[in-house]
């Protein structure tokens, strides 16, 4: 297989989760202030309402020990007939304000909690989709699908669900210690005590907790990873008998993941024991306290009644809490590895003053460029070369010579480590991104279609060309006769990577999309090579028409598109160890005539057969 633009040459090995995704032991207390700071804040209308209606409900809490406290004093002990005729309406209003209290409290807090998550999709989607090149092929895309999809969810059950739930539960602790403390200090005092012993207990759950969760998150993203592996080399897998074995490895990927969600079950499990061991022997010793009181003192049973009643309603939120606190952990966790995505700092950067490439005829100069992918394999090396404006330029060599890289560098995809690139005549690095993309039209070797309509492809990146520029693009890309016979034309969907339609056809379509660009520099990755002699004929036909004025360069793979060139440039080891026109490359006898001679057959020249071997 030769060399694509597209290759992926910083992505580590199958199955391996990159330093991208896994970041070290978060600072809860930090990812909080980030996620509160960006993302809550700007919100804070919502966040005060929610909080009025959090303190509603922790007030209407804190008051229904008191009616219990008068419920048994005045009406079973005190025979009061009258407060017996107002507490019930009493109770209803309070439990009534605390149900729409609540209401309002949960609606507010699911719109927060949906809203961050929006957020936080939008900015992962717009981060990858400005990202270096580099970078997106650091993982698989389904680890970045993984973040986008389950971690984000992760950080709104856990970590922004666990802030509202905090503040909500917090406030009705407050309310209930409060009222308590006012019933009885000494009995108070014994039902607390427990509740700092509980949170040192749960703070030694947090790096266990931190570590299941992380294993977690990275055994879902490897398993999307291999999903989408699957479903895209489907056709490879079942050729070569590998359906059992693909489904054997993502078995145990998935019962890898599932040992560690067990963990994390656990840490969250734990939490239940603890509070109710702790709350257990609070409410025993607090029984035992007032039971003695009552006896021996003055505590009346509605006193007892009303500070138990409180107690009681004390355990729920506590527990809530507790489980609240691992569900934060879950949440910094996740949290972190989006953040890991959002903090990258791209390398392909715009100068502080850049200004739009100038429109030109599209002449490219290489000087003394240097080049790698991984610091001290360079893959260009002083290399320079001048591409008049207008020009028909074949890169050959060997695979790995570099060819791919020249198209990179000319994109910026990448930035050279020394030397300059130009296009007529500029520095690209100090023109806006935009602009020098705008420069050149691409299509690769395997055409690149989205899941649309025809005449949608053929528009992408050129939204506002008229249906006659397309149909003109079409032509000359000789795709107009066969989309004209598909079920709905130009409006016929292609399906999921044009898989809906032939390879040869999705060719076609891609070129007509670089048609209609219009671009002065047209970047070939060997566009006829799915082709068969007779659409080949016409894109070659248009190639010498209607792209005349341009400037070609293609990695070329076949001898009509050789011969046909202005300048053929032959790469060996990112240099150029030759260069000139076929016929004069051949006289010459050199590294050309080599590969000439080993892998073109004489016999193909005239239908532009496929050389047999890769390379050229």
């Amino acid at each position: 297989m030769t060399d694509s633009i597209s290759d992926d040459r910083s992505r580590g090995a199958r199955g391996r989760d990159t330093g991208a995704f896994a970041p070290a032991e978060p600072a809860v207390g930090a990812i909080m202030r980030r996620l509160i700071r960006g993302y809550v804040a700007p919100r804070w209308r919502l966040i005060a309402g929610a909080v009025v209606a959090m303190a509603v409900v922790a007030g209407t809490t804190g008051a229904l020990p008191f009616l219990m406290q008068a419920a048994a004093d005045r009406i079973f002990n005190g025979k009061d007939e009258q407060l017996l005729w107002l507490l019930p309406p009493l109770i209803v209003v309070v439990m009534g304000l605390r149900s729409v209290a609540e209401y309002f409290a949960r609606i507010a807090q699911g719109y927060l909690s949906n809203r961050v998550v929006a957020d936080l999709r939008g900015e992962l989607y717009e981060r990858l989709a400005f990202a270096d090149i580099g970078f997106l092929q650091s993982a698989h895309s389904g680890r970045f699908v993984s973040i986008v999809q389950n971690d984000v969810s992760v950080v709104n059950l856990a970590a922004t669900q666990s802030l509202t739930g905090m503040v909500q539960n917090g406030l009705q602790v407050i309310g209930l210690v409060v009222a308590m403390f006012w019933m009885d200090p000494i009995l108070a005092t014994i039902v607390t005590a427990a509740l700092p012993v509980g949170t040192v207990a749960l703070r030694k759950q947090k790096r266990k907790a931190h570590r299941a969760v992380d294993d977690t998150l990275k055994g879902v993203g490897r398993l999307g990873a291999m999903m989408a592996e699957t479903l895209q080399a489907i056709r490879v897998v079942k050729s070569y008998n590998r359906e059992a074995e693909e489904a054997a490895r993502a078995r145990r990927e998935i019962e890898a993941t599932l040992a560690h969600m067990m963990t994390t079950v656990k840490n969250r499990a734990a939490t239940g024991p603890i509070t109710e061991g702790l709350g257990g022997i609070a409410i025993a010793a607090a029984i035992f306290y007032g039971g003695w009181q009552g006896i021996h003192g003055s505590l009346t049973l509605g006193s007892f009644m009303g500070f138990m009643t409180a107690a009681m309603l004390l355990y729920q939120p506590v527990k809530a809490l507790a489980s609240l606190h691992n569900q934060l952990i879950e949440g910094a966790t996740a949290a972190a590895r989006v953040f890991a995505v959002l903090d990258h700092e791209q390398k392909i950067t715009e100068l502080p003053g850049a200004v739009p490439l100038k429109p030109g005829l599209g002449a490219i100069r290489f000087e003394a460029v240097s080049f790698a992918y991984e610091p001290g394999k360079p893959v260009l090396d002083d290399f320079s070369l001048d591409i008049p404006a207008g020009s028909r330029v074949a890169l050959v060599g060997p695979s790995g010579s570099g060819k791919s890289t020249v198209m990179n560098l000319i994109l910026r995809f990448f930035d050279p480590d020394a030397g300059r690139v130009l296009i007529d005549g500029q520095d690209i690095r100090e023109a806006t991104i935009a602009s020098t993309r705008r420069a050149s039209a691409l299509l690769t070797q395997d055409p690149v279609l989205f899941d649309d309509t025809v005449i949608g492809n053929i528009r992408y990146g050129s939204e506002d060309a008229s249906e006659a520029a397309v149909i003109a693009a079409a032509k000359a890309a000789a795709a107009h006769d066969f989309i004209m016979a598909l079920p709905n034309g130009y409006q016929t969907q292609v399906g999921e990577g044009g898989g809906l339609l032939s390879g040869g056809q999705k060719q076609r379509i891609a070129f007509a999309r670089a048609m209609l660009r219009g671009a002065p520099i047209l970047l070939l990755d060997e566009p006829t090579s799915a082709l068969d002699a007779e659409s080949e004929a016409k894109i070659q036909e248009a190639l010498d028409t209607s792209l005349v004025g341009r400037t070609v360069i293609v990695i070329a793979h076949r001898l009509s598109t050789v011969k046909k060139a202005d300048l053929i440039v032959v790469l060996d080891a990112g240099r150029i160890v030759e260069i000139g026109r076929h016929q004069d490359l051949v006289d010459r006898g050199g590294v050309y005539a080599r590969l000439y001679a080993s892998q073109f057959d004489d016999g193909d020249a005239g239908a532009g057969a496929a050389a047999t071997a890769e390379g050229v």
